[in-house]
């Protein structure tokens, strides 16, 4: 790339800063700005300077987190370009630093030469995720299957979960005693378990 990029770290582990700054500052496409412990320092140094760099932001800091700290630090650098560099890979935490204002995620597992190519995309417009975070966002928006079950079956399968008995069920569905027997059979049949514990359990993990 012709023009250099430039980038700020804000990570408070000493071991994974290290490996960064060595990494980063033999990179002669990238200059290595400035790095900071914690999200307040680094808050009170860009309400100091007006610079055009890419954030390599950390979660789990001292203080504020990354995600908590992303509103205000858009809100003072709007165009600023922010990756989050961290160990969390949970869809909820992907979801809530996309939403503050990050434009891209990277998993620490990643390789360092990962990382590189991280900034490059980003400053060339682009955006990057770690190939298993792309995946939770993929698998996120990917169509639900189809329950196996009917709505009635669903109905009964509610009223076990909920831990009514099977004449409870009955009658709060104006069935027969009989006929919700028959149902239970049909969904374990169709969901190859053979108890109320695998049904809840399945409930609960949303697999039916």
């Amino acid at each position: 790339m012709s023009a250099q990029i430039n980038i700020v770290i804000v990570e408070d582990d000493p071991v994974v800063l290290d490996g960064l700054v060595s990494f980063f500052t033999m990179q002669k496409s990238i200059q290595l700005l400035e790095t900071f412990g914690s999200v307040e320092q680094f808050i009170l140094w860009i309400n100091k300077l007006d610079a055009d760099f890419i954030l390599l932001l950390d979660i789990q800091l001292p203080g504020r987190s990354g995600i908590e700290a992303l509103p205000e630090i858009k809100s003072i650098l709007p165009a600023l370009e922010v990756i989050i560099l961290t160990t969390f890979e949970e869809t909820d935490v992907i979801f809530k630093a996309l939403s503050a204002g990050a434009c891209s995620y990277i998993s620490k597992r990643s390789s360092l030469p990962k990382i590189k190519d991280a900034v490059e995309v980003v400053a060339q417009g682009g955006s990057y995720m770690s190939p298993a975070i792309a995946r939770k966002i993929a698998d996120y928006y990917k169509p639900k299957p189809k329950s196996q079950l009917t709505e009635r079956q669903l109905e009964i399968v509610s009223g076990i979960v909920n831990g009514k008995s099977y004449k409870m069920i009955a009658s709060d569905l104006f069935i027969s005693l009989d006929t919700v027997r028959s149902h239970i059979k049909n969904i374990y049949k169709a969901l190859e378990i053979n108890s109320k514990a695998e049904l809840i359990r399945k409930s609960y993990d949303d697999e039916l």
